[in-house]
């Protein structure tokens, strides 16, 4: 019931958002990919953030690293996967000279940080200023694309611009903690184990505004700005989200689940660089949802202590 509920919201929520998002790329006069990764990524990993510092003030950061690096491997091998079996997606050559290159230093500087076992406050740090560097370099680049055009619109459209954004984004939130509610009680009832469950199916819950967003967008032929949020999506949690983790309370880095997150999250942003024509083809599409099961069967499969 939670989890069809989720989806209902997930969809109306999505439509909403999208149309703010376009309109508010509109109305900075900057590329709507720039908005899809910052304020469109920020936003979507907002119940990322929410579990990253809750957990981390109650002693238990392990669980916001699991849900960071779950959340993106279903961000690039689910949701990139689903949306590039509608066709090919464009992808602006800003983004491939930015916001990839870092989508792949982020799991790197994660695993030789997490090398000694553990993500210190000082790893935290160091996460959270590579993070500062990227969000420097996204917004300076924004603003010398705004100077480039003049494109404005009127009061009345801004008016309607914040409350679609703000509605859309609300009900997406919403929609994610009811699916995860609902996923959580599904494996519950599947006999999981607490870690499955978690690297799963509330791994995908807290996905759904970034698959909901991706989806409409591609659909309504803006497919820059789902890329651009499952992109900068990955960037906030791999050095946001774990960073402030880290900075709040130590985590602790075993030696399966992590680093497999890690390396496959990795493999699978690899997988979606746009080698060719500047576009994440259909065919990267089919490979990444490969990755994605067989990511999902390895951790079904393999016993842990």
């Amino acid at each position: 019931m939670y989890f069809l509920a989720g989806l209902a919201c997930a969809a109306a929520g999505g439509d909403l958002f999208e149309r703010g998002l376009v309109g508010l790329a509109k109305w900075l006069r900057v590329p709507a990919g720039i908005i899809g990764a910052t304020v469109a990524a920020f936003a979507t990993s907002s119940p990322e953030l929410s579990v990253s510092i809750t957990s981390a003030l109650a002693g238990t950061p392990e669980i916001a690293l699991g849900d960071a690096l779950g959340s993106n491997v279903v961000n690039i091998g689910l949701v990139l996967g689903i949306v590039t079996m509608f066709g090919a997606i464009a992808a602006p050559r800003h983004s491939i000279r930015r916001d990839f290159p870092v989508a792949l230093l982020a799991p790197v500087l994660t695993l030789v940080l997490a090398m000694d076992g553990t993500l210190s406050r000082l790893d935290g740090g160091i996460l959270l200023c590579a993070f500062a560097v990227w969000l420097f370099w996204t917004l300076r680049y924004a603003k010398g694309e705004r100077d480039k055009t003049a494109e404005v619109i009127g009061e009345v459209g801004r008016g309607r611009i914040v409350v679609s954004t703000v509605i859309g984004f609300v009900t997406l939130v919403f929609a994610g903690r009811l699916i995860v509610i609902g996923a959580e009680s599904l494996g519950r009832q599947m006999g999981l184990e607490t870690f499955v469950i978690g690297a799963t199916m509330v791994a995908v819950g807290t996905s759904i505004p970034e698959l909901t967003t991706a989806i409409i967008s591609r659909l309504r032929k803006r497919g820059e700005v789902g890329l651009g949020t499952l992109v900068g999506s990955n960037i906030f949690n791999g050095l946001f989200i774990v960073g402030i983790a880290a900075a709040i309370h130590p985590i602790r880095v075993g030696s399966f689940a992590e680093p497999l997150g890690l390396v496959v999250g990795f493999a699978l942003v690899v997988v979606a660089w746009p080698w060719r024509k500047d576009q994440v083809a259909r065919w990267q599409g089919a490979v990444l949802l490969a990755g994605y099961a067989a990511y999902v069967i390895t951790v079904l499969a393999v016993p842990r202590t």
